[in-house]
């Protein structure tokens, strides 16, 4: 897998965007993660249906330096998709950053021992699409992962079954809390995980670069 020395750099970056969000003990923040190449609706759903339902403070959507599990080339300067990211934000409680470029490493499980580490009085939820959980089992340490933050699955088209069908849901199956728990979720031990039914919205990064709408 590739690290971040091989990725596009954070040039004309503001250098606020290196910086980890505010953070207070108590907060509950909700960490959704991606390339955002590029940012979309889609993106916006899973983070509003992530603070909605889980009674969540904020939402960051952490924009990657680049995905271990997918090809690099071609992909837009971390600042660019930063810029583009907050353009379509209008919520003040979702809050776009670029801090993962500064940790030295490109995986989650960094990520997420870094800010449980720093905010040990912060409630952190690791907030993904169904299609990542489907594929959750090939990220470095997912069950280091899921064993040190609460997990929030949002619905996405196509992906309902075999999200939940899929290794990590069966591994983590005695872990799962009912719909009529989310509220919960923010403030309860690991390893525990949601499945949010929401309307899906059928958007995807993959789709817009194909039609050529990407960055």
């Amino acid at each position: 897998m590739t690290d971040r020395s091989t990725q596009p750099g954070p040039a004309s970056i503001d250098p606020d965007d290196l910086k980890i969000p505010m953070a207070k003990p108590g907060m509950a923040i909700g960490l959704l993660g991606g390339s955002f190449n590029p940012p979309h609706a889609g993106h916006l759903h899973v983070a509003s249906v992530a603070l909605a339902r889980l009674g969540l403070d904020r939402v960051w959507m952490m924009v990657t330096p680049g995905n271990p599990l997918k090809e690099l080339n071609g992909l837009p300067t971390l600042a660019t998709r930063i810029r583009a990211t907050r353009a379509l934000v209008r919520d003040p409680r979702i809050v776009v950053t670029g801090f993962e470029a500064s940790l030295g490493s490109a995986y989650t499980w960094t990520t997420i021992r870094h800010l449980v580490q720093t905010f040990p009085r912060v409630d952190f939820v690791w907030v993904m699409g169904a299609d990542n959980l489907a594929g959750f089992h090939r990220w470095q340490h997912w069950r280091r992962i899921a064993a040190t933050v609460p997990l929030a699955i949002v619905d996405r088209p196509g992906s309902t079954l075999s999200a939940q069908s899929s290794p990590a849901a069966a591994v983590m199956s005695q872990a799962r809390i009912g719909e009529a728990a989310a509220g919960t979720l923010a403030g309860r031990p690991a390893p525990a995980w949601v499945f949010l039914h929401a309307r899906r919205n059928d958007l995807s990064s993959s789709r817009l670069r194909a039609e050529g709408r990407g960055l």
